[in-house]
């Protein structure tokens, strides 16, 4: 047989399509966005990107319903968007198998909070998985098709960063067919007003007792028997490190995480004479157990925050820890925005008018950190606008007229339109800033609606920004360069100013999409006064040398200019002006 040496979210891609899948919907978010790309490599499966998870969910839905095998992929934070069709959709069962495959972000590399995806599932009362490798996202994927078609449920695949980003041997075996399964109407099933949800209720309990019976003899869980004095459970990542780190312990490894195999546990806790449990973030396993009135330990030991590790673990039970062998500290690398990047100018300038700015979920979050320190607040996905429209009732006039709203293009889409018409509506006085770069850079460059491209590359509808906003009963839309930094000045000092909702769009495409490079820049050190103001860009290629005086890395340097704007004494210029 066949091995590939795969990442955890390609493990799940080639298990759906093993599986059978005939239809996947998702919106990018690290770091469950490769599953998707991976996905659309396969011909035999429509894969698509949908404006948000909520639609993505609702697609499969739909799909599911009408006799298909789908899946829908996101982040922790994108099934807080998808728990609304998600959750019902666990009253209305599937026809043809549903799974939602979520990726956790411990310790938060991408993402603004730590947020448990177990308690959705928990919640919701659908079957949870969670694999531990490659290997196990595979076949755990393959599992999760087939229990969501025996048990009717929707099922989710749970993974974390550590998981979707690692590699490990996969054997590759051939597709399974999975036939549409036929469709007929069934209003009482489908349907759910409250006459009919409160049966399915009672469907969905029924249900979960029979997958908690499943659970006690499944192989998704199972032991692997060591010494007695020490018994751990644990499940994802967490395997990994306990197996590395303590060898020589009892562990209850479980692959399915809701429901919980309470008599398996049960019997696990009585031949061991110490029992843990080791699990990131939230002690979603430490509470069921200790619930049965099960003698446990757990998050006294790891604590709530962050990552666990192989050494974390070993540190807990007093072991041994390799010494790091790396010549001296390493420097911090913080992220910064690339060189010509175009929400520079922007914020840039409204960095220097002192404007309030209620931020959004993208690469532009960068202009919270210094030196631009231009955003005051950023919550979620959409939540410039509404966050902006708050202020102003609480504030009035005070603040409306030097408070921005600031957003992408696809985060805006994504979102934003709703709270967009909502402020028109409720006749806010705001001002919304559309960083349109036309794509979604934050993830990896994947198109959205005003990319003019589908998930394949493939000519697709482009939406009209500006047409959008005037169709929403925005009157007063303008368009502006972003790097004419007193362009965007004169847009911003103009629209704030106006007592109902304006929008400018702030347009350039992202630099790295951008395949032709401009001559780059100079700075001529006779002219530089050393004045630094250049410096407040935050460019890369902007680098402070000796007595104050500024150089320019030509390496880095793409020619977007916004240094010559800011230089007072004429010292920057094209290399061939020097």
């Amino acid at each position: 047989m066949n091995k590939k040496l795969m990442l955890g979210n390609e493990a799940i891609a080639r298990g759906a399509w093993e599986a059978g899948v005939n239809v996947v919907s998702s919106y990018p978010g690290t770091p469950s966005t490769e599953i998707t790309e991976y996905c659309a490599r396969y011909p035999e499966i429509h894969t698509e990107w949908a404006t948000n998870e909520k639609v993505a969910t609702e697609v499969c839905a739909g799909a599911s319903v009408a006799g298909a095998r789908a899946m829908c992929c996101m982040k922790h934070v994108g099934v807080n968007v998808a728990a609304d069709p998600l959750y019902t959709a666990a009253y209305t069962g599937v026809n043809g198998a549903l799974v939602l495959a979520c990726a956790d972000d411990p310790g938060m590399h991408s993402s603004q909070n730590e947020q448990d995806s177990r308690y959705h599932a928990l919640a919701s009362q659908v079957l949870m998985l969670e694999p531990s490798d490659s290997l196990e996202c595979k076949e755990f994927t393959k599992a999760a098709f087939e229990l969501s078609e025996r048990f009717d449920t929707p099922v989710m695949v749970r993974t974390t960063t550590r998981v979707a980003h690692a590699r490990s041997l996969v054997p590759l075996e051939p597709r399974r067919e999975a036939p549409i399964k036929p469709y007929e109407k069934n209003a009482k099933k489908y349907v759910m007003m409250p006459a009919m949800a409160r049966s399915r209720h009672i469907a969905v309990e029924e249900r979960m007792k029979a997958a908690a019976a499943y659970a006690e003899e499944c192989e998704l869980n199972k032991v692997i028997k060591g010494d007695k004095k020490l018994g751990v459970i644990c499940s994802g990542i967490s395997f990994q490190y306990v197996r590395e780190a303590l060898p020589e312990a009892t562990v209850l490894k479980l692959g399915m995480v809701n429901p919980l195999p309470r008599g398996l546990i049960t019997d696990f806790a009585q031949t061991v004479d110490r029992l843990v449990v080791i699990e990131e973030l939230e002690p979603f396993l430490e509470n069921a157990i200790a619930a049965w009135g099960i003698r446990v330990e757990g998050k006294n030991l790891t604590g709530l925050q962050g990552e666990l590790s192989v050494n974390k673990v070993r540190r807990i039970f007093g072991r041994e820890v390799p010494e790091c062998t790396l010549p001296g500290q390493i420097p911090g690398r913080p992220p910064v925005m690339c060189a010509g990047c175009p929400h520079r100018g922007p914020y840039t300038v409204l960095s220097r008018l002192g404007y309030r700015v209620t931020g959004d979920i993208g690469c532009y979050t960068l202009g919270a950190l210094p030196p631009m320190s231009a955003l005051d607040t950023t919550l979620c996905m959409g939540a410039s606008i509404g966050m902006a429209h708050g202020f102003y009732l609480a504030r009035g006039e005070e603040f409306a007229s030097h408070t921005v709203a600031v957003i992408g293009d696809s985060t805006f889409l994504h979102s934003g339109i709703p709270s967009l018409l909502s402020a028109v509506y409720n006749k806010s006085r705001l001002t919304l800033l559309i960083l349109d770069n036309t794509i979604t850079a934050m993830t990896g460059h994947q198109p959205n609606p005003n990319t003019g491209l589908d998930i394949h590359g493939q000519e697709a509808p482009r939406v009209d920004l500006a047409e959008l906003c005037g169709a929403l009963g925005v009157k007063r839309v303008r368009k502006v360069d972003a790097f004419d930094l007193k362009g965007i000045e004169k847009a911003l000092k103009e629209e704030s100013a106006a007592q109902e909702v304006s929008v400018i769009i702030a347009h350039r495409p992202c630099v790295l999409l951008n395949k032709v490079r401009e001559k780059p820049f100079a700075v001529d050190p006779e002219k530089c006064r050393g004045c630094l103001a250049c410096m407040k860009l935050s460019c890369p290629a902007l680098v402070r040398g000796e007595g104050r005086k500024v150089r320019i890395d030509a390496v880095q340097c793409v020619g977007c200019g916004l240094c010559v704007d800011s230089c007072r004494f004429g010292a920057i210029g094209r290399e061939k002006e020097k």
